[in-house]
C-alpha cells in the first residue's frame, strides 16, 4: 500500500534510514508546490544544513552554529525516492549516494489518485 497523505509535522526531526540501514539524516525541511490545486511535497531536505535552512539564514551565520558542520547546500532528496509507508520510520528507497541528485521538473509529482 503506498501512502497519499502524511501529517508534515510529524515527519519534522524524523531519522531517515538508507537501503544499507545507515541514517542520511533527520528531515527537517520540506518543498512543495500545488499540483491541480492541492500542495504536494516534492523535496525532503536532510541533515544539518537542511535545519539550518529551516531556521533561517541569519542564524545560521552565528559563529555559535558552525559546530552543525559546513555551511554546504542541504541533502535535497525527492518525494519518489522517500518511502513513507512507516511515517514514524522513513526509508530512502536505495542509498544517500545515488539519492541526493539534483531534482528536475519531470520528477514532479502528479496529482495523488
Amino acid at each position: 500500500m503506498e501512502i497519499h497523505e502524511a501529517h508534515v509535522e510529524l515527519l519534522l526531526g524524523r531519522k531517515v534510514i538508507d537501503a544499507d540501514s545507515r541514517v542520511v539524516g533527520r528531515i527537517e525541511e520540506m518543498r512543495s508546490e500545488l499540483v491541480d490545486g492541492e500542495r504536494v511535497v516534492t523535496e525532503f531536505h536532510l541533515g544539518p544544513q537542511a535545519l539550518l535552512e529551516r531556521i533561517g539564514a541569519v542564524v545560521a551565520q552565528l559563529p555559535l552554529l558552525g559546530f552543525f558542520g559546513s555551511r554546504g547546500r542541504p541533502r535535497s532528496v525527492a518525494w519518489r525516492l522517500m518511502d513513507l509507508s512507516d511515517p514514524r520510520r522513513p526509508r530512502l528507497r536505495g542509498r544517500l549516494a545515488d539519492a541526493t541528485t539534483v531534482i528536475s521538473r519531470s520528477e514532479r509529482p502528479s496529482h495523488p489518485s
